[in-house]
């Protein structure tokens, strides 16, 4: 874990030989409050710059600037071609909730402050990706679509390594009781009540569903909720103060250059 005074917070995940994964969490930033510190959403009304210079910060900390996508709760999957597409448009290579990449020079984000985020390795084939799974992202299984675009690039399913990041678990995340049915009609492992009783959704479960559908085999959880846990970002937990605005923390993956 990065020392916070020398660079950003993360949760680091081994991902296999050659591939470097981590989380960040809220600290080792420049924003001030109520984004402090590290957030690295363009989009919450923060001060560009500071978001400009947190994402530095976190590209130094894993060895190559990081792409960013413009979430939009689809499944759609952008093929990242290297560190050129970030320096071409610099905050965002386009609509897409799924990246993937072979490059060494680039790194791969997924911004969330509540959703799943999903990060995806083949170090033998030497392919990463990042999928944004939010309740509709999980619906049109953007996990999966996300997997697909790996395996046109060389990746198999069986050697893929995932790692399930924090999120809102499922004893916190409260919804409608229609909308739990309804995406459990569709994706079983969702099902869940809140530990008050009421109806809720268990996303992260979701996932691991679809992924060990799929055939991938080696999934690690980090079984932090963002509800919960001060050290990272959550939409749900600002909003009960009255006002929503808050950050977004990212899960980040890469292909390192063999050797390092």
């Amino acid at each position: 874990m990065t020392d916070p005074q020398h660079g950003p917070r993360t949760i680091e995940l081994d991902l296999g030989p050659g591939v470097r994964a981590v989380f960040t969490t809220v600290h080792g930033g420049v924003s001030s409050p109520p984004w402090a510190s590290l957030n690295l959403g363009m989009a919450c009304g923060d001060d560009q710059g500071a978001v400009v210079e947190n994402r530095r910060r976190v590209g130094a900390a894993v060895g190559a600037p990081v792409a960013f996508a413009t979430q939009v709760h689809g499944a759609d999957v952008v093929d990242v071609a290297g560190a050129d597409a970030v320096r071409e448009l610099p905050g965002t290579v386009g609509e897409a909730d799924g990246l993937v990449t072979s490059a060494t020079d680039v790194a791969l984000g997924v911004l969330v402050a509540d959703c799943v985020p999903v990060l995806l390795a083949d170090p033998e084939a030497r392919v990463v990706a990042v999928a944004h799974a939010g309740r509709r992202g999980v619906e049109s299984e953007v996990v999966l679509r996300t997997l697909d675009a790996m395996v046109a690039r060389g990746a198999d399913p069986a050697r893929v390594r995932a790692a399930v990041g924090p999120c809102a678990c499922g004893d916190c995340y409260e919804v409608p009781e229609d909308m739990r049915a309804d995406v459990a009609a569709r994706v079983p492992a969702t099902w869940s009540t809140t530990s008050w009783g009421t109806p809720a959704l268990d996303l992260a479960a979701g996932v691991e569903q679809q992924l060990d559908r799929a055939g991938v085999a080696s999934v690690t959880r980090v079984a932090r909720c963002t509800i919960e846990d001060d050290d990272l970002f959550s939409y749900r937990r600002a909003g009960r103060t009255g006002d929503p605005t808050t950050g977004r923390f990212a899960g980040v993956v890469r292909i390192t250059v063999p050797g390092r």
